[in-house]
């Protein structure tokens, strides 16, 4: 418990330095941004990000050299991985929802009761606003801020996981697409994955929750629960034997465990264990 105040703590000073250090920069609208991820910008700025992955990377099978790369990072929310990409040197486009309303609901859901959880979560930064001005805050502003103070020319593609295409993210043939944390969010993750295959020829890299598969039989976990108000947009967990299988069924020639990263969530505390796959076809 005192490990965990102590973290909520320290997330509430770095936050009000951001917060002072952006406001002598002149940036006084930003106070309702939910940021996902934690990154360094310019002028000694970083963002108070839910999840800080500066001292994971070494545990992904990323190139330090992306030059000549084109990467598609798909569900990138703040953008910290599609930045990171970029300063490696590879090409990046950046896949995020169009709107919450392209968010997976369970039959019988509705949008009300996502903003309800999405509020929750955000806490005082959401104050009531409509879908519009939350995906602002949630996903668009923290985004866009970060892009124009890097000056990146990482591009955003609009798309559901599930309607990704050679056409609406530029080309196929993408040297490297990175999805974290995507196929829990996802009712279909079969579907999703087949949307994705297509558009990689080279590698494939998922980080996400994977069970223990003691028995090393493929298995999907239901972790949606029973009661139709209660679940976190999250139904389904496949465990590494499923996953291999499913993507070399898509067309990938070697799928293996590269590593896992963990953390604890900011400001709670709460940790976090992911493994990471990496297809190659």
């Amino acid at each position: 418990m005192e490990r965990m105040a102590d973290a909520e703590n320290q997330f509430q000073r770095d936050a009000e330095e951001f917060d002072r250090r952006a406001r002598a920069l002149g940036f006084d609208d930003i106070g309702n941004y939910y940021w996902y991820h934690t990154v360094e910008l310019p002028h000694g700025l970083v963002t108070p990000g839910v999840y800080d992955f500066r001292q994971s990377l070494p545990c992904f099978p990323f190139p330090e050299d992306m030059r000549g790369m084109r990467v598609l990072d798909v569900g990138s929310a703040t953008g910290f991985f599609a930045f990171e990409f970029e300063k490696r040197g590879a090409s990046v486009v950046s896949v995020e929802l169009p709107s919450l309303y392209a968010l997976d609901r369970f039959p019988g859901q509705d949008i009300e009761q996502i903003i309800e959880k999405i509020e929750k979560m955000m806490g005082s930064k959401a104050k009531k606003h409509g879908a519009a001005q939350l995906y602002h805050y949630l996903l668009e502003g923290p985004f866009e801020f970060c892009r124009k103070l890097l000056d990146s020319r990482v591009e955003r593609c609009y798309s559901t996981v599930y309607e990704l295409s050679p056409k609406n993210v530029g080309a196929a043939g993408f040297d490297l697409v990175f999805m974290g944390d995507i196929l829990l969010h996802t009712l279909h993750p079969l579907q999703a994955m087949a949307a994705v295959a297509p558009l990689c020829r080279g590698s494939l890299v998922i980080a996400q929750v994977m069970p223990e598969a003691p028995d090393g039989r493929p298995a999907i976990h239901y972790v949606g629960g029973e009661d139709l108000y209660a679940d976190e947009v999250s139904w389904w967990w496949p465990n590494q034997p499923c996953l291999e299988q499913l993507l070399k069924k898509l067309g990938f020639r070697e799928v293996t465990a590269v590593g896992r990263h963990s953390g604890a969530l900011r400001p709670s505390g709460y940790p976090y264990d992911r493994s990471i796959l990496r297809a190659v076809k």
